[in-house]
């Protein structure tokens, strides 16, 4: 079988080395790039987040890249993997630093946390996570995996879309999936062994 070749989508927002990183380290073929040939030709394509979600929506559509990837994700029905901010972009909208559209691939909003007193916000730190859908992006994964979080807002969204969710004061959507579209709340390019398991399953998928 030909090797699959992930890119990861550049559009100057998120830790795309670190992510590109983990997946060189499984031995897969990775390249960080923007360029539309070269999403064309990938087999699977990645994408990362951090900070706000108004920027990052700004920066993908200033580079046409939101128009790219529609055609590739909605048309081609080529496997996305949206990661953090990435992940929260698959929405309708976001409600961070005012309302803002996202790219509506899955119905739902972005919404800051509303906890119990000794909750903090920003969530950051480790977290044990339950499947509601396990494939394939947790195939490899055991029940109950903990990863890595990092985040003041979450998907609010359908159950049927939910893949994984975590307790943190309230349920949190860990990880969503509508077809080939997918996305993961934590950092799995920071969640060591439970997130290259993660990374594995999703390319092996494609």
């Amino acid at each position: 079988m030909r090797p699959q070749k992930v890119v990861i989508i550049d559009y100057g927002v998120g830790n795309t080395h670190s992510v590109s990183n983990a997946i060189r380290a499984l031995d897969y073929k990775v390249k960080i790039s923007s360029d539309e040939n070269l999403i064309k030709e990938a087999d699977a394509l990645i994408l990362p987040g951090v900070g706000a979600f108004d920027e990052a929506m700004s920066n993908l559509k200033a580079r046409n890249i939101d128009h790219i990837l529609n055609e590739q994700v909605l048309v081609n029905k080529k496997p996305i993997l949206g990661i953090c901010v990435g992940m929260q972009m698959l929405a309708t909208l976001s409600e961070e630093n005012g309302v803002h559209n996202g790219l509506n691939w899955i119905e739902g909003k972005v919404v800051r946390f509303k906890l119990p007193d000794d909750f903090a916000v920003p969530h950051v730190g480790w977290n044990d996570i339950a499947f509601k859908n396990q494939g394939p992006l947790f195939e490899r994964n055991d029940e109950h995996a903990n990863f890595y979080f990092d985040h003041s807002y979450h998907f609010e969204c359908a159950p049927e879309f939910v893949a994984a969710s975590c307790n943190y004061g309230i349920e949190v959507t860990a990880a969503v999936q509508k077809g080939n579209i997918f996305g993961v709340q934590f950092h799995p390019e920071k969640s060591q062994t439970n997130g290259l398991k993660m990374f594995r399953s999703f390319i092996e998928s494609v």
